[in-house]
């Protein structure tokens, strides 16, 4: 069964990047803050990220080819990876902003309309956020969850800026917007730090996460009542794809058919085990011959 594009939920995070862009620049207009700007910023980051990922889900959905035999689905580690660069590219903009305002302080105005429209960019970019994560994780879609998390840290940053801008009308302390605007900054470099460290592991074809090895190795332990048992398990995972390569040791008196039948009930059964499309290699081999465990090498160390 194809696997269901992830595109329109790109085509949703750059129609609500143009939109927030819109209100965010409006506010800042509207009140002089530097905050909000900083704030309109990071929105405009945020369109140039989504039209990234939509390219690079674009390629990852493309099927494999000749010279691409396992897929494309590694692109969507580059989306994350640029995200990550372009978010820490808005947090530099934002402190050389900044920073002039800090020296020379001034005066916000129309307080009121700009924190009400704002907050409507904030409200836009949560509902947003929360529809890539769901189907990030879903999906297990390490764009989506990137472009996700980059919108959820936008609601927050929103989230900080407001509270400085409340805190200059209260207190009249004008370096306020200044100094959130620089803790905004802070924030989304290490927003931008951890996607850039999710997207280098995958392209280091990092292993499925742990949970899912232990899920997979207590199923496999269960053919041993059928005397069949396995070795060298190797995993990765590759964008929306998992690929799982294991040795499997059944008794030497079967025959093809009967080993060849076994392989692909328990294939079946390893993609069965996860959402999302798995990609399984077995390789069949008698149960008593010592030749059979010569390359147990391949199993990794495990960590202590």
């Amino acid at each position: 069964m194809a696997t269901p594009s992830l595109k329109k939920f790109l085509y949703l995070s750059i129609a609500a990047a143009v939109v927030t862009i819109g209100l965010k620049s409006g506010a800042y207009l509207l009140t002089g803050s530097v905050g909000l700007l900083s704030d309109a910023l990071e929105s405009g980051v945020n369109l140039v990220a989504a039209i990234v990922a939509l390219g690079m889900i674009t390629l990852a959905e493309r099927p494999a080819d000749e010279e691409h035999s396992f897929g494309h689905t590694k692109a969507e580690y580059f989306s994350s990876g640029v995200e990550g660069g372009l978010i820490v590219l808005a947090a530099a903009s934002i402190v050389w902003t900044a920073i002039p305002r800090l020296i020379h302080p001034q005066a916000i105005e129309n307080v009121n309309i700009g924190l009400l429209i704002s907050v409507g960019a904030s409200l836009i970019n949560f509902g947003v956020a929360r529809v890539l994560l769901v189907a990030g994780r879903k999906n297990n879609s390490i764009t989506l969850q990137a472009d996700g998390k980059h919108l959820m840290t936008d609601v927050w940053t929103s989230g900080g800026v407001l509270i400085g801008i409340a805190l200059v009308k209260i207190t009249g302390w004008l370096l306020l917007d200044s100094l959130v605007a620089l803790a905004v900054a802070a924030n989304i470099v290490w927003t931008g730090y951890r996607l850039m460290h999710s997207s280098a592991l995958g392209l280091l074809d990092t292993a499925i996460p742990q949970q899912e090895r232990d899920q997979l190795k207590t199923h496999l332990e269960k053919y041993r009542l059928q005397d069949i048992q396995y070795h060298s398990l190797l995993t990765r995972q590759s964008g929306q794809r998992k690929f799982i390569a294991v040795h499997i040791l059944v008794p030497g008196s079967w025959s093809v058919k009967q080993g060849h039948d076994a392989l692909e009930v328990i294939e079946r059964d390893i993609r069965n085990l996860f959402q999302g499309p798995v990609t399984v290699f077995t390789h069949l081999e008698p149960i008593e011959d010592p030749l059979s465990m010569d390359d147990i090498g391949i199993e990794r160390v495990q960590s202590k």
